[in-house]
């Protein structure tokens, strides 16, 4: 039986990530009785508890709808913070004495990738890793040599057991929905492969740019942010064979077999650009080459989808905020309304938003299916 972790360390507690996405979800475990541990925030703000519990307040206020005042108090009260360098052995020592008699700490790394390996090795020197965990954020390292090395880094100091290495747009719902799709609906099978089916072209649009978050996206860039793992992850999960059942072993296996047989990118089979102004954002090198938008075709070589193109995109500042999957299909061989209504009917759409649509074509979509 795993052991349950007995505290909950998150670094970057002051960061974009943890108030977007995490306190949120932490204040829900706290409503439902699931959170009965200390959550220790460590941040390089310069704040101190009272300045580290409001922004954790606010940040739940503004993403609940309806917040319970008991909730939040109660989690309050579980909250503490450690403010400090992650390169300070100190900021480690003052973490180690917050932890107190914790000995299964889940280290969360809401950090940039950059410092992954630099708060393990700080967690190590303090004597706080025997019988902890950690949490990655993606991306996991820069190239395949950077990922390896971080690999090693880990597994010097965390068995792969209490490693997880995770991509929180994974979690939503619409993406499960995916997978539920293909492998609950018989009907999808015969119709899911080159025969049938044109092209795929997933698209991650989003109207807004970094909002502050420049020193990290020069790090990542619109590859590294969103297509290597989000989009890949979605074509993985569009393209791969059924999996023998649905432990999570499993369904990797099958991902894998299909990431494997993708063709290797050509100077001709992607697009690098980056919107105008992204150079005067706080924090961005005035000279800077990162991409801020990228397009790109894929081709999986077997014997499913040889031959069909997959289209991916994804960027910051365009004229819509939209995540969808539109799968086209081949024309019937006799156009009997009309090739304008079929250019409007033959295909499924998904779209992975906060708005689930499953539909064929437009008069389905209209007819709200």
């Amino acid at each position: 039986m795993a052991v349950q972790s007995d505290a909950l360390v998150l670094f970057g507690a002051t960061g974009d990530l943890a108030r977007r996405k995490l306190y949120s979800s932490i204040y829900r475990l706290c409503a439902c009785g699931a959170l009965d541990i200390p959550v220790i925030g460590v941040g390089r703000s310069g704040w101190n508890l009272d300045q580290f519990r409001a922004y954790v307040r606010e940040s739940i206020v503004t993403k609940e709808k309806t917040p319970d005042p008991s909730v939040i108090q109660a989690l309050m009260e579980r909250l503490d913070y450690v403010d400090g360098d992650y390169r300070d052995p100190v900021t480690f020592d003052n973490l180690h004495a917050a932890l107190g008699p914790s000995q299964h700490a889940l280290h969360y790394l809401a950090i940039p990738p950059s410092m992954f390996a630099v708060v393990v090795e700080g967690l190590a020197k303090a004597h706080r890793t025997t019988g902890a965990r950690v949490v990655l954020e993606k991306p996991f390292g820069r190239d395949l040599a950077s990922a390896r090395e971080l690999n090693q880094t880990l597994h010097r100091f965390f068995r792969e057991e209490d490693i997880f290495r995770i991509d929180h747009f994974m979690g939503k719902e619409p993406i499960q929905n995916l997978l539920y799709f293909r492998f609950a609906n018989s009907f999808v099978e015969p119709i899911w492969n080159r025969n049938y089916v044109k092209s795929i072209q997933i698209t991650m649009a989003e109207r807004f740019g970094v909002e502050g978050r420049g020193k990290l996206y020069e790090e990542l860039g619109a590859i590294r942010d969103v297509v290597q793992n989000h989009l890949l992850q979605i074509v993985a999960l569009l393209t791969m064979e059924a999996p023998v059942s649905p432990d999570p072993e499993a369904v990797r296996d099958e991902q894998v077999k299909a990431l494997k047989a993708i063709r290797p990118l050509t100077g001709q089979s992607l697009v690098r650009g980056q919107y105008r102004g992204y150079r005067d954002e706080p924090n961005v090198d005035p000279q800077s080459q990162v991409e801020t938008f990228a397009s790109m075709q894929l081709h999986i070589d077997s014997w499913r989808w040889a031959g069909v193109p997959i289209f991916l995109r994804a960027g910051k500042q365009l004229p819509v905020s939209a995540t969808e999957v539109v799968v086209s299909l081949h024309h019937p061989p006799y156009a009997v309304f009309g090739p304008a209504e079929y250019r409007q009917s033959n295909y499924f759409r998904f779209r992975l938003g906060p708005d689930v649509v499953i539909a064929l074509g437009a008069r389905a979509k209209a007819a709200g299916t």
